[in-house]
């Protein structure tokens, strides 16, 4: 049985990530488990996902889902803003909610910077050579 769509196609935040991740090379767009997710040939990015809190599931959906550079990882635990994700959280992967601001409050550059972290810990190197190029 297939996970039911938790997003709408039309949430503009949805729209900034989809512009900033898919501007990434060879970069590409599916759904999984009923949420968006970037993605080379392994995934760097998903748009929505949850955590549990005392045995209850809190969901985020409107949070990116990254796997940060193992140099900022530390840092970005720290930060109250950040939170760890259900099933990925175990392998390094921390969400972060894009609702908590207004849109225009929203750091833009802060997520293109994750993103690009992102896309570098699990992109092939050809791809990560392709970006630095640029």
């Amino acid at each position: 049985m297939p996970h039911p769509i938790m997003f709408s196609e039309d949430d503009p935040l949805l729209a900034r990530v989809r512009d900033i991740a898919l501007g990434l090379p060879e970069a590409d767009e599916k759904v999984s488990h009923g949420r968006p997710a970037f993605f080379t040939q392994k995934v760097f990015c998903y748009f929505g996902g949850s955590m549990r809190i005392d045995g209850e599931w809190v969901a985020h959906d409107a949070a990116i889902i990254v796997r940060p550079d193992a140099e900022d990882e530390p840092a970005l635990r720290q930060d109250p803003r950040f939170w760890v994700p259900a099933y990925l959280g175990a392998w390094g992967w921390l969400g972060l909610d894009l609702a908590d601001n207004a849109a225009d409050d929203t750091d833009w550059q802060e997520i293109a910077e994750l993103l690009d972290a992102s896309y570098r810990m699990t992109a092939p190197r050809r791809l990560v050579k392709e970006l630095d190029a640029r």
